[in-house]
Order: C-alpha cells, then structure tokens, then sequence
C-alpha cells in the first residue's frame, strides 16, 4: 500500500508539473509559477477534471459529477468527467468551454475560449470527438460527433466541424472547410500558434473560377492559351501551404 502511495504521488506531481508547464510555455502572459497556480482557471479545470475523472472511472458517477458541475460555476469550464484527456493539456481563457462525456484528447492539445467537444445523437455510445496529439483548436470553434482530428492539426476560429480531418490539416469556415498543408508541422514540444496564417478556400476557388472564365472568353475571340487547373477539393479535402489555424 505504501509503495502505491509513493508511486501515485509521483505520478501526480509529475502530472501537475507538466501542466504547470504546459501554461508557461503557451502563454506568453503568464509569468511565474505562482501567477498560475493561482490565476488560471483552465489549469484549475484540469486539475478537478483529473481527479472527477478518477472518481467516475471507480464508479461514484454522482459524485463525480457533482465535483464537475462545481468547477463548472467556478471555472466557467465544463468537462464531463468521464472524458479522457492526455498530458500537458491547456486550456487558455477557458471561458465557455464544454467538452463532452466520451470526448478523447490525446497530449499537447491546446484549446481556446468558447471551444465544444459535442455530441450529434442520442445514443449511449461514443458520440463525442477524438483529437489526436498537438491539435490546436481556436476560439469560439465546434467540433461536433464521433469524429477524429488527425495530430499537428490547427482548427480556427469558430469554424464548425463535422467531419474527420486526416493528419497536419487546417480547417476553416462553416461548415468546415479542410486544408491538407504541404509543410508538416515537425515541432511537438512548442505548439503551432501563429493565428495570423489563415487559408482563404472559398475565395481563391471564386478567384480561380474568374480567371478560368475569363481564359475561356479569351479562346472563344480567338486568343488560345492553356488553361490551368482549378484550385478545388478533392472528396472535400484541400490542399494548401503552410498554413497555421
């Protein structure tokens, strides 16, 4: 028993260390380890989230969601207990966040304010998203259903997702749009945050479109030139450059 003790203290420390570090290394704003502990409510949403989830996975279901809905009215955060989440998971702002029962987040993932892991049916079954390692999901995004979000994925802003999206995508717009970039991103330990990298699909495509009309008008009077290919989707997936979210 004691040997049990020694090993969960340690694991938990370990666990606590890491996302302490997490905060540090992804906010740019937080300034020591003690700003943090006492300032980030995302880190305190975790940590409840981590011990409820303990509780639930032994079976007091009641009490475990009672610890949820309390952090809830504290936090502004709501994590069902019976989610899974992985290391060093962040949680920056995390006003407005809800993140569903059989919601799966594996580690390095970063979300922002406003961000649902939601459920599209009724049934007791899984019904809520898995995202995979080092996804970055942006403020205000949905992310709704069984579906699967490939690692070193970047989600922005308040796009609405409902469908899987393969490894190294951006995803984009309403419904959203997936973009396969063509730079993987390599760097596992400092997450993708340049916001300011955003791909354009609808408008490039209308873009694209003009510049084929206008190609075809140009044959029609008698100037021939080759006419390139379109910049469309393929099965609904784009293709891109080295985009961020």
């Amino acid at each position: 028993m004691k040997i049990f003790r020694s090993y969960f203290k340690k694991i938990m420390l370990n666990t606590i260390h890491h996302d302490i570090q997490s905060v540090l290394d992804r906010d740019p704003a937080a300034r020591n380890i003690f700003e943090v502990i006492l300032c980030y409510s995302g880190l305190h949403a975790i940590w409840a989230h981590r011990f409820a989830h303990k509780v639930w996975k032994r079976g007091y279901k009641l009490l475990a969601r009672w610890i949820s809905q309390t952090t809830r009215g504290i936090t502004g955060i709501e994590i069902h207990p019976g989610a899974t989440i992985g290391r060093n998971f962040f949680i920056d702002h995390g006003m407005g966040v809800v993140i569903g029962e059989t919601a799966e987040i594996g580690e390095n993932v970063t979300l922002y304010h406003g961000v649902t892991l939601g459920g599209t049916n009724l049934n007791k079954i899984k019904r809520h998203p898995t995202i995979e390692d080092n996804v970055v999901i942006g403020a205000g995004a949905k992310v709704l259903g069984a579906i699967t979000i490939g690692a070193n994925s970047r989600i922005g802003a308040n796009a609405v997702v409902v469908k899987s999206a393969p490894p190294n995508s951006v995803i984009v717009g309403v419904p959203g749009q997936v973009v396969l970039r063509s730079h993987e991103h390599l760097s596992t330990d400092k997450p993708d945050l340049e916001h300011g990298l955003l791909p354009d699909t609808i408008g490039e495509t209308v873009a694209a479109l003009v510049q084929h009309v206008e190609r075809l008008e140009k044959r029609m009077n008698g100037h021939i030139q080759p006419i390139p290919a379109l910049h469309i989707s393929e099965h609904g997936v784009w293709h891109g450059e080295d985009f961020a979210i």
